[in-house]
């Protein structure tokens, strides 16, 4: 085993390597760009190397002065976690030119996988089965166009360096394939610098299912499957393990087949073979075709670490030590039943913006397990994934275990920045999910009724408001000599951006009707604290004059001047501003363009993905106010709109 191993990565997986390490007793280094300086990460290791800059690119990716730091700090092998430099070939041969262990598979074999096209056809030949498509090397947009049409519509467009659900876009009719091109090929380019697609038939009701795998380098095994159906924008959200519906037939052949695809290019450490799945019929072992391999750790592992008992980063250090396979196939069970929930600060009803913030309060539940790279204080980036930590359970049944996800998201505390926490507990709470019955359309389809549910509660926005001004803390402040009439407050207070007037009433000792606009929530005190319309109080943090309440949902109540409000009233749809920090990467109109309503104005690149700006009406463009590959902060304007009163 080795003495000192250097962490090439940040946030949570770099804090959950840093806990296996310490189990086993081996020393840890980590590495920081300038704005991670004092992050959990850093705290936790041994020691610590600052890579400079802010950007992936002036720190995490900076391949050579990790090596130096690996060098420096005596560490004999680099540990890469996932995403920056983790399926980098050159790294890997630069980390063994330098004398080091790469904790993971050999350069040789993420090239194999590297590119789609190349690892589909390589895996046909080592018979996996694959999609019909088409993976050749000739991109002429006419040729890919009389393919597409051969293969028949819905078709999925693929960058074939792509990860993440960059560069890849679904295309159902003919007409809308060249623009789907187009801008699959744009984003590819930008993101890996390297806009070569493939063409794939769409499976209609597909599911996401994918077998971890292990392997010595000659050979290896399954861990069982994992069942990541529920995504959005082709991001994972919520994952399981074991696959609902999954049967012995099925699980067996999707195994042989996973643990012949590690076998074919001599795989060493930790994968993940992910297939597509038609699950309009039911899991049938002939409908199951192969879409990639991870050559490293995935972000979901610990579903399959809590179903099987097995630590995957203690047999990557072991197997990356020259250990042999901890265990054979045969040894290998499944126990029990497991969830993971993707906690992201993220505004939902705006389209899943990433946010920025400062987290002033966060807590996990103690019957959870939370792998996270934060804590509270500490400031979500621009420059990095904003998840903020991975919720965790585990029982002996599906169902055992979700209702010990909802519970652990219900008492999962976050306040300071907007999350998809209220989204997560309305998809644990999902009838179809409930059921098993998941398929990758499934966010989309309910995306309106998930959102819908994840609204704040009158009940909430009451309690907020009692705590606000006070009242929560002296159940008896307005009672008192009322001539005629009950002593009435009135407090106006922000929900979700939207202004929401309250009046409170007093009804007797330790009794409040609290009108939340038009709903009236009765607040009682007892020997057991408040009630609101007999639900017990929840928790609440509050910070200046926000209450931020937890429960099933998470509702943040500000408190606001009325004059403030009439002021601000009204609003204008003349500029279109940034909704977060990041890069513009690409401006579409000029000034005196007409443009209408939803048209694409610009791209603002933020945190690993691209998001459009559109024109909220139509008129003519007065003025643009960035150009391509500005940077910029939260609410700069990027064009103005000339007024409808001009």
């Amino acid at each position: 085993m080795f003495d000192t191993i250097l962490i090439a990565n940040r946030g949570e997986i770099a804090c959950r390597v840093i806990d296996t390490c310490r189990r086993l007793g081996v020393r840890t280094v980590a590495v920081h760009s300038d704005v991670d300086a004092q992050a959990r990460h850093v705290e936790m290791a041994d020691e610590a190397i600052s890579l400079g800059g802010a950007s992936p690119a002036e720190s995490y990716l900076r391949g050579d002065a990790i090596i130096a730091a690996a060098q420096a700090t005596g560490a004999q092998a680099i540990h890469p976690g996932y995403g920056f430099l983790s399926e980098n070939p050159d790294f890997v041969e630069a980390v063994e030119a330098a004398g080091l262990v790469f904790i993971g598979p050999s350069a040789s074999a993420i090239r194999a996988m590297g590119l789609k096209d190349a690892a589909k056809a390589l895996m046909a030949e080592a018979g996996v089965p694959v999609v019909p498509g088409y993976h050749g090397e000739d991109q002429d947009p006419g040729h890919l166009e009389v393919e597409a049409a051969e293969i028949g519509y819905p078709v999925l467009i693929k960058a074939v360096a792509g990860g993440g659900g960059k560069g890849m876009r679904l295309v159902e009719r003919p007409g809308d394939f060249v623009s789907g091109l187009e801008s699959a090929k744009a984003e590819a380019r930008g993101a890996f610098g390297n806009d070569a697609v493939l063409i794939e038939k769409y499976i209609t009701s597909p599911r996401h299912i994918e077998v971890q795998v292990f392997g010595d380098g000659t050979q290896a095994v399954h861990l069982f499957e994992r069942d990541c159906s529920l995504q959005r924008r082709h991001q994972k959200v919520i994952e399981e393990a074991p696959a609902p519906g999954m049967t012995r037939e099925m699980r067996d052949a999707m195994g042989q087949a996973a643990v012949r695809a590690a076998e074919a290019i001599g795989y060493k450490g930790a994968g993940t073979v992910e297939f597509i799945v038609d699950g309009s019929d039911g899991l049938r072992a002939d409908g199951f075709w192969f879409m990639e391999m991870n050559t490293r750790l995935q972000v979901e592992h610990p579903v399959t670490e809590l179903i099987t008992g097995v630590d995957l980063v203690e047999w990557q250090l072991r197997v990356a030590a020259g250990e042999p396979l901890p265990c054979a196939q045969e040894d290998l069970t499944i126990s029990g039943h497991s969830f993971e929930a993707r906690l992201y600060a993220e505004d939902v009803p705006a389209g899943f913006l990433p946010a920025t913030g400062r987290l002033a309060h966060l807590a996990f539940p103690e019957s959870a397990r939370a792998d996270t790279g934060v804590r509270s204080g500490d400031v979500i980036s621009p420059h990095y994934d904003p998840m903020i930590a991975k919720v965790i359970v585990h029982g002996p049944s599906r169902a055992v275990a979700l209702r010990k996800l909802r519970r652990a998201l219900a008492e999962t505390h976050v306040a300071g920045t907007v999350t998809n926490l209220s989204f997560l507990g309305a998809l644990a709470r999902h009838e179809g999910f409930s059921a098993g019955d998941v398929d990758t359309g499934l966010i989309g389809r309910e995306l309106e009724s998930l959102i819908a549910v994840s609204r704040t509660s009158p009940i909430l926005i009451a309690q907020g408001v009692l705590t606000l001004v006070g009242l929560d803390k002296m159940p008896c402040a307005l009672d008192g000599f009322a001539l005629w009439q009950s002593l009435a407050q009135h407090v106006t207070v922000s929900v979700e951006n939207d202004v929401v007037p309250c009046r409170l009433v007093t009804r007797g000792p330790g009794a409040i009707d609290v009108t939340v606009k038009e709903t009236i929530v009765e607040a009682r005190h007892g020997a057991n604290g408040w009630r609101y319309d007999g639900q017990p109080a929840s928790a609440v943090f509050v910070e200046d004059d926000a209450a931020t309440v937890f429960g099933d949902q998470t509702c943040v109540v500000r408190r606001v001047d009325p004059l403030d409000v009439e002021a601000g009233a009204g609003g204008s749809s003349d500029l279109i501003e940034a909704p977060m920090p990041g890069l513009v990467r690409q401006v579409f109109v000029a000034a005196g363009q007409h443009v209408t309503k939803g048209d694409r104005l610009a791209i603002l690149e933020a945190m690993k993905m691209e998001h459009s700006l559109l024109a909220a009406r139509d008129g003519e463009v007065a003025e643009v106010m960035a150009e391509n590959g500005a940077q910029v902060e939260a609410g700069a304007v990027l064009i103005r709109l000339q007024s409808e009163e001009a």
